[in-house]
């Protein structure tokens, strides 16, 4: 039974409201005033709320603000019931995050067609939400335990090989055991930094970090890309085409938007092909741009991006986790950034990441 919360303060009008509720099988909860209404709201957590706009105590205006910036309450979906019929009015309430808004008098067919709408688009949206932390769920269950191993058992079988065989190395063969168990260990602690970067991003809210304007960003950029050049043996791969440019962003997400960038474009395009880094300033915007001749992602992937996911999996089963681009698109979103990718599968990736 879905639960309707009803605040209006003249009384026939609340209870008539309550009485077609009720008949048409919704659970009413009923306030006389915002603050009241606001108590119910957390008390019962409503599927819906109707609000009047003119109201003693506290309006209908600011009941929908303190609504939408609680935690428990901020998605419900809100209707206003007012006699308002000014467009500035209704344009208030909407601004400040109202679902819809029905006119008075109204008759019973529009009320409960408001309703309705609003509870089916909610409905929507969890299912929706639902979809995709189900995909998030399945994909992490299904590939972090092989991102794990993969690294690990290469630490653990050459390092029994050197537990079991001691004197039979080479200088040179050790020092290629060593930068096996080296180059996993990296996998193993990168992947691990990964996730906890991303947990900690599914956690911050846009607008809730820090923002400082970063300035001498072609060096950082190309320190960032020429290490990670260097980790795929092939500096002479990359090219950059960037001038001084400053960004309002943190140091350390814009080091990772850098190298989750590059690390991709060197990681899906063959040795000899090249990765072209650059970025441009143009009217107030930053702009970081990251292209290579690789194998390119689908059209299908590019629209995925959001959640924990691996492109191509059963392709590219040695390929890392697929969490960078993720990873990228919330830092980008969090500083109030845009995050373009062009694709064509098998000619190759071109990235561009906008910043104020």
């Amino acid at each position: 039974m879905k639960k309707i919360l009803v605040i209006e303060d003249e009384v026939l009008l609340r209870e008539g409201v309550s009485e077609i509720l009720t008949y048409e099988g919704f659970q009413v909860f009923e306030a006389e005033n915002g603050e009241d209404g606001i108590l119910s709201a957390n008390t019962y957590l409503p599927d819906l709320i109707l609000c009047d706009i003119l109201m003693p105590i506290m309006d209908g205006y600011e009941v929908l603000n303190r609504i939408r910036k609680s935690e428990q309450t901020k998605l419900i979906p809100f209707i206003f019931m007012t006699a308002l019929s000014e467009r500035s009015d209704l344009r208030t309430g909407m601004e400040l995050g109202s679902d819809d808004y029905i006119t008075k008098p109204y008759t019973r067919e529009e009320l409960l067609s408001a309703i309705h709408t609003r509870l089916k688009k909610a409905s929507e949206i969890e299912s929706q939400r639902e979809n995709e932390l189900n995909e998030l769920r399945d994909n992490i269950m299904h590939h972090l335990p092989h991102e794990l191993r993969t690294p690990l058992n290469g630490m653990i079988g050459y390092g029994q090989l050197l537990m079991d065989y001691p004197q039979s190395y080479t200088h040179e063969e050790l020092a290629s055991v060593g930068k096996n168990i080296y180059d996993s260990s990296m996998r193993l602690y990168r992947l691990i930094q990964n996730y906890l970067i991303y947990a900690q991003l599914e956690l911050k809210k846009k607008g809730s970090v820090e923002v400082v304007k970063l300035k001498s960003l072609d060096k950082i950029c190309k320190s960032v890309a020429e290490e990670v050049a260097f980790g795929y043996s092939r500096l002479t791969d990359l090219k950059f085409t960037i001038s001084e440019g400053v960004a309002f962003i943190g140091n350390s997400e814009f080091l990772k938007i850098t190298e989750e960038l590059t690390d991709n474009a060197f990681k899906f395009s063959l040795p000899g092909d090249k990765v072209e880094v650059g970025f441009s300033m143009e009217e107030g915007t930053f702009h970081l741009s990251v292209e290579d001749k690789g194998r390119g992602i689908s059209s299908t992937d590019i629209s995925r991006i959001g959640a924990y996911m691996q492109f191509d999996r059963e392709y590219y089963e040695q390929q890392g986790s697929g969490l960078g681009l993720v990873i990228t698109k919330k830092i980008v979103e969090l500083y109030d950034g845009k995050l373009v990718i062009k694709s064509t599968v098998g000619k190759g990736t071109s990235i561009l990441v906008s910043l104020p």
